[in-house]
């Protein structure tokens, strides 16, 4: 399971607050509080996650349909140009995985806040694997209202697709920001969300719960139920587990996305790597002796051609360029023949058929350009079919009766023998 140490970032102290955590958003251990550098001594072998300050990121949904991610960047600053107040050019966007109902969550965030986290982390000798909004460690339910207060700040989500960040409010304030709670309602949209999502789930430190009691009890009478939750080691850890966990938006893609370190990819098979290519070294090699070996025995073949030629022709001075053809061209010139041997193998493959139908009787046989002609005199027609299968048996040359006459008891017949595939 994957291990995580989970910085928070406070704006305006240097001092942060971290916590380690697995990937089921399981605490590993009790928070701790000082300077970047001390957190950064408890990195080790984990993975680090840093939560920036929710105030200065805006978190929202929007619908869109494009599927690829790189024309979704491109669109994503000119959806959502009107609802902002800074130029497009000055802000960086984050996506998020689209959601069930084809929502994809964003993170919207100002380069220079971007430039300014990111180099506290560098100076500190920190590169985070994720950064995001602190305020998406408040997990959403759904049908259920959450609140995390801490200090002054307030967050909420619905549990669906409304998200914010209030600052010194109640989180009876908030409830009217969201439409939850407020005067403007009338009776029948009072009970659609009670009937919709009113449960409120809060959690916040021991202090704010007692400041803020008056304001449970109004909640109370308000809502079907509001379930308070005090976090005794603070509101760290609670965000911490449920980013940790995979939930939120990374702020760092595009331009800020972790760039691949490649060596370390190929660091566990370095030593593989220069085995096999130790090993093609080593073939390449072999063959490099194997073809100079071929290259000398070709030579001194050569040579003892041309030795042996030059006995046979001493006034011929030109090379050979193709010995095999001169050698053809040779035996031709001594009379020797050049083509394959057919009629001594096709008697031998006769005489064993004739062995076998001893009744037929050879009458006479010719051979001319290949092919044995025969005329046969047999008692009957399937011993000359006898002779035409056991011929064509051996499967080097093929037999056809080419014609059949009877006379008197005898059948005088005429086979012819080639060779096959002629």
């Amino acid at each position: 399971m994957p291990e995580y140490l989970v910085i928070r970032l406070r704006e305006e102290d240097e001092a942060v607050e971290w916590v380690q955590a697995d990937g089921n958003g399981t605490l590993r251990s009790r928070l701790s509080s000082g300077t970047l550098a001390e957190a950064a001594a408890d990195v080790g072998e984990r993975t680090v996650v840093v939560l920036v300050p929710s105030t200065e990121v805006l978190t929202t949904t929007v619908h869109m349909p494009i599927r690829s991610v790189s024309k979704l960047r491109t669109a994503l600053p000119f959806a959502l140009e009107e609802n902002l107040a800074d130029d497009v050019g000055e802000l960086h966007f984050a996506l998020g995985e689209r959601q069930e109902n084809n929502r994809i969550p964003v993170a919207v965030v100002a380069d220079s806040k971007m430039a300014g986290w990111l180099g506290r982390l560098r100076e500190a000798g920190l590169e985070p694997a994720i950064l995001a909004a602190e305020n998406h460690g408040l997990a959403r339910i759904p049908g259920t209202m959450s609140v995390l207060v801490d200090g002054g700040t307030v967050m909420f989500n619905d549990g669906a697709e409304t998200e914010f960040v209030m600052q010194d409010v109640k989180p009876s304030d908030v409830l009217v920001v969201a439409g939850r709670l407020g005067e403007g309602q009338n009776d029948e949209q009072q009970q659609e969300e009670q009937d919709d999502s009113a449960h409120l789930l809060v959690f916040c430190s021991a202090e704010n719960e007692q400041q803020l009691s008056h304001d449970w009890i109004a909640l109370r009478h308000e809502l079907q139920s509001v379930d308070v939750n005090v976090l005794p080691d603070g509101v760290t850890p609670k965000l911490a587990v449920t980013v940790a966990a995979g939930h939120g938006v990374n702020l760092l893609q595009g331009s800020y996305g972790r760039k691949a370190e490649y060596s370390g990819l190929f660091k566990p098979w370095k030593t593989a790597a220069v085995l096999l290519l130790g090993l093609a070294f080593v073939g390449m090699a072999l063959k490099g002796v194997d073809y100079y070996r071929l290259q000398e025995e070709r030579t001194a073949l050569q040579a003892q051609f041309m030795t042996e030629y030059r006995s046979l022709r001493p006034n011929d001075t030109r090379d050979i360029v193709d010995p095999l053809g001169t050698v053809t061209s040779l035996r031709r010139e001594m009379g020797a023949s050049t083509a394959p041997q057919v009629f001594l193998p096709s008697l031998r493959e006769l005489g064993s058929a004739l062995a076998a139908n001893s009744e037929a009787r050879i009458e006479a046989i010719s051979y001319r350009a290949g092919v044995i002609d025969l005329r046969v005199t047999a008692p009957d027609v399937a011993t000359l079919d006898g002779i035409q299968k056991a011929v064509s048996s051996s499967g080097r040359f093929r037999a056809s009766i080419q014609s059949t006459d009877q006379v008197a008891d005898q059948i005088n017949g005429r086979i012819q023998i080639r060779e096959s595939g002629s």
